[in-house]
């Protein structure tokens, strides 16, 4: 298994934004490297303590081993963070300071070509974060129908050929199964028109992403926790969020928008400094990454970083 230096995204910004309290109780949903939760962790007194919560084995065993170095004040929980309300009760934790996501997929997945999340790297499809589960990549390409394949590329990809892929795929799986990263490849630049493969980027990028999130129901699971996560500041806790993909971001600024905006009063003759407000926006416009960070980690580029807090 592949070893890879993890480079966090945005690890000042994230840091600055959920502004922590020494003795404050912090949830890292998105473990992955640690790269955040240490940074989290080594600004922490015995009284304050940081639950990371994280699905993937081999990131609990790296976590863990990284974490125990800095502090012993931390859980890890292996679970999904579409059920942080439930893991937060379960260990008597009623309201928190902090709550961070970092979503997307860990580089040291992208690193391991085993996973099969990489179109760069051959290996099984895959694309499972939590190797436990048994939908995987493979059972979507080779099972789903030409309309819900379609669907997914285009959604979650935004793929404008995502009807020829799902046509060519159709095609090629009535020959023989598709297993593998490489062959899935090979499949996408024979749907895709010349034209479209000049252009700058690898050709099945979309297409992976998709199935990334269908396989993962990430913008569900996203969604579902954010809204749990709202119900679980204390006064002044704040909430930051790192995306990497519009349609995160999208489902975040919508959210955000919402806690900060009172449907029941905004039509009613008052003054808005009459309406209490439970949030703010720390930042109304996102934070992307620095020229300097730019630079230095390909993976900041499509980095958006947004930030609320309860009042």
């Amino acid at each position: 298994m592949s070893e890879s230096k993890h480079i966090p995204v945005m690890l000042q910004e994230a840091i600055e934004g959920l502004n922590i309290k020494n003795d404050g109780i912090y949830v890292d949903c998105t473990m992955g490297g640690a790269g955040h939760a240490s940074e989290i962790l080594s600004k922490l007194s015995r009284k304050g303590h940081l639950y990371c919560i994280e699905q993937d084995v081999y990131a609990i065993n790296k976590g863990n081993e990284k974490l125990s170095t800095i502090s012993n004040n931390y859980t890890i929980v292996k679970d999904n963070f579409v059920n942080i309300k439930f893991i937060l009760q379960n260990n008597n934790i009623d309201k928190v300071d902090g709550i961070l996501y970092d979503l997307g997929v860990s580089s040291f997945q992208f690193d391991q070509a085993e996973r099969g999340f990489s179109y760069n790297k051959d290996a099984r499809l895959d694309m499972r974060m939590n190797q436990e589960q048994e939908l995987t990549a493979y059972d979507i390409v080779n099972t789903y129908s030409f309309e819900e394949l379609r669907k997914i590329f285009y959604e979650y990809g935004e793929e404008r050929f995502s009807g020829n892929i799902a046509k060519e795929i159709i095609i090629e799986r009535n020959k023989k199964n598709i297993e593998t990263t490489f062959e899935l490849v090979d499949v996408i630049k024979k749907a895709i028109p010349a034209f479209a493969k000049r252009k700058s980027g690898h050709p099945a990028k979309k297409v992976f992403q998709a199935l990334r999130i269908a396989v993962n129901d990430e913008l569900n699971v996203f969604e579902k926790s954010l809204r749990d996560a709202l119900t679980m500041l204390k006064p002044g806790g704040r909430i930051v969020v790192i995306t990497f993909h519009s349609l995160e971001d999208r489902i975040c600024k919508n959210i955000f928008r919402e806690s900060v905006t009172d449907k029941t009063l905004k039509d009613l003759p008052i003054r808005d400094c009459d309406i209490v407000k439970e949030f703010k926006l720390i930042n109304n416009k996102v934070i992307t990454a620095s020229d300097e960070e730019l630079e230095n980690n390909n993976r900041a580029h499509s980095a958006k970083l947004r930030i609320i807090e309860k009042l």
